[in-house]
């Protein structure tokens, strides 16, 4: 099946635009991180105690935040948890058993009786086991990405495995900067870097890689065949070849991920919402930047073979 007939669409030629888009959304995406003080880190990630409660009404979110102040849990998160009725709870503080969810549910019954708060779930993670895990997820991406250039570097050429991690690089900082300036803005958007949303990225970078292959795949082919044929007219004609089924495979993907993010539930909200956009920027970036990189080491070589003429 092919969504399009045969097409002739100049990919390449205005690359150096999109370099400065890709650019400009990462920088965009690191400035609210960093105005933001850093990742939203999940209770999987930092330690702590979280609650999930539901109230018959939406509650004030500034009073149940007073009233943490009162109980002595100062600077905990408060954010609604899908529904305005529920609130997710969050603070650092530790102890014995169910100690401190006690005195949180104590608190509410006390000050919000009227609205018949309810914990739906509680959860407690030590601060070294989240340091463990937060240590174990870094490791989980880095060793993918290297994995990939080794993977793409011996079955192609070294640059076109440069190419594929640059492109993977920039498809996790584009998603993480997205994440970032989206988090908090509605009740469907409160985002943290939790276990879920690594394997999300983990994800991601076999997705985008696949993608990545697929066109080099063609292009090695189309070089044996056309061999006097310039790269970057090579590079065309393998993206135009490819290109339906790049709209098939990640439309499906596409589809997917939307349906998990609108009905999936809160839990899997984040992971939803990291690979839709995954899935965008992969394939933006097997063209715009994994193929990019091979062309423009390209053209720097054939650059350095003319050499000036003396006079």
């Amino acid at each position: 099946m092919r969504f399009f007939g045969k097409t002739n669409i100049d990919f390449l030629g205005p690359r150096k635009t999109w370099y400065l888009i890709s650019g400009a959304l990462i920088v965009i995406g690191m400035l609210s991180i960093l105005f933001k003080g850093g990742l939203d880190y999940g209770l999987d990630f930092t330690g702590g105690t979280e609650l999930v409660v539901e109230f018959q009404q939406p509650p004030d979110v500034s009073a149940v935040r007073s009233m943490m102040d009162g109980a002595g849990f100062p600077k905990s998160e408060i954010k609604t948890y899908g529904d305005p009725k529920k609130l997710l709870i969050r603070t650092q503080a530790l102890a014995e058993g169910t100690t401190i969810g006690n005195r949180i549910r104590e608190s509410l019954q006390k000050s919000f009786a009227n609205l018949q708060p309810q914990v739906l779930e509680e959860q407690k993670i030590g601060a070294k086991v989240g340091a463990e895990l937060r240590r174990g997820a870094y490791l989980a991406v880095l060793f993918s990405l290297i994995a990939m250039l080794i993977y793409v570097g011996f079955r192609f050429k070294f640059i076109f495995g440069v190419g594929a991690v640059v492109a993977l690089f920039h498809d996790v900082l584009v998603v993480l900067g997205i994440i970032s300036l989206v988090d908090g803005l509605t009740p469907y958007t409160n985002f943290e870097i939790d276990q879920n949303m690594i394997a999300a990225f983990l994800t991601l970078v076999g997705l985008s890689v696949n993608d990545t292959v697929v066109i080099f795949d063609r292009l090695r082919e189309n070089q044996k065949i056309y061999k006097s044929t310039p790269l970057f007219e090579l590079m065309n004609k393998g993206l135009n070849e490819t290109l339906s089924r790049t709209i098939i495979t990640s439309g499906t993907i596409f589809i997917v991920t939307v349906v998990l993010f609108l009905f999936g539930g809160e839990v899997n909200r984040g992971f939803a919402f990291a690979l839709t956009i995954g899935i965008i920027t992969g394939t933006y970036s097997s063209i715009y930047i994994a193929s990019a990189i091979v062309l423009e080491f390209n053209n720097y070589k054939e650059r350095k073979k003319v050499k000036p003429i003396k006079a």
